[in-house]
């Protein structure tokens, strides 16, 4: 479907769904006067109320936009490094990582996965959402511990479907909880609580708000697979809720590609095809 093209990027990634950790909000970031006519009330009511606090919030978000940026120039630094260095004593043994795709294990490793495996699954549990044209993903390991990162704020995925596989090691609490879908939240949210077994995977549509609860001990992984289809947010953006805006990405990208107009289905779901 989109092989020879290369896999893009949307550009509100460097402005759009920026986490203001203090205050529990996402915000869209264009300058300062933007931040606040568009988020100023909201911030206010969380606490915000003076202009040393939301200089504050202007140098958080500032920070984490210049740490987007900085984000792929970094990932193929760090890809030329291990490829250079890392030689693995068993080839047939992989120790998984935070950046698997640093590691060569998108190709060996997690696209096989998602093509064979999980594909004929996501086809007959999200037909809606592309299931059957996954055709890239972004995989990641998360780590949670008492002395680093306790738990997981709401928050929705870049994704059409997400596979998160509870790794271990050993813990206590840290349920995941599940809510509203990111198109139509209500104003007091409901969630459930699903409790992660080590070794179990659980699959669920990206645009569904969710989170992890504290950790009350040890420490816990957890293998991400963000998995895309190109035939359906090239038409819409996940994450503005617009049209993308393409810009250049290394690898898998953010799952766009360019549509050219040979590749225009008309009324046919391409991925009715599959």
């Amino acid at each position: 479907m989109s092989a020879g093209r290369p896999f893009l990027a949307c550009a509100c990634f460097f402005s759009d769904n920026i986490f203001v950790g203090r205050y529990g909000l996402h915000v869209r970031y264009r300058d300062e006067r933007q931040l606040r006519r568009d988020h100023g009330r909201a911030l206010r009511e969380r606490g915000c109320r003076s202009e040393e606090d939301f200089g504050a919030v202007l140098r958080e978000i500032e920070a984490e936009v210049n740490r987007r940026k900085e984000l792929i120039q970094q990932s193929v630094k760090r890809k030329a490094v291990i490829s250079k260095c890392y030689k693995r004593k068993h080839p047939e043994v992989y120790t998984l990582q935070v950046l698997l795709n640093e590691l060569g294990m998108d190709e060996t490793f997690i696209t096989p996965l998602r093509e064979k495996y999980l594909r004929p699954i996501t086809a007959l549990l999200y037909p809606d959402l592309g299931g059957a044209c996954l055709d890239s993903h972004k995989a990641f390991v998360v780590k949670y511990s008492l002395h680093e990162d306790l738990d997981l704020s709401s928050h929705y995925d870049n994704a059409e479907v997400t596979l998160n596989v509870s790794l271990g090691k050993n813990f206590t609490e840290g349920n995941l909880y599940f809510g509203d879908f990111s198109q139509d939240p209500t104003p007091v949210p409901k969630y459930i609580e699903i409790e992660h077994v080590g070794a179990q995977g659980l699959l669920h549509r990206g645009g569904q708000i969710h989170g992890a609860l504290p950790i009350a001990s040890g420490e816990r992984w957890n293998l991400i697979v963000w998995m895309r289809s190109s035939a359906i947010r090239n038409q819409l953006c996940p994450m503005c809720n617009k049209k993308p805006e393409l810009v250049e990405a290394e690898g898998f990208g953010d799952g766009f590609t360019e549509t050219l107009k040979d590749d225009v289905p008309g009324t046919v779901n391409l991925c009715a095809l599959w």
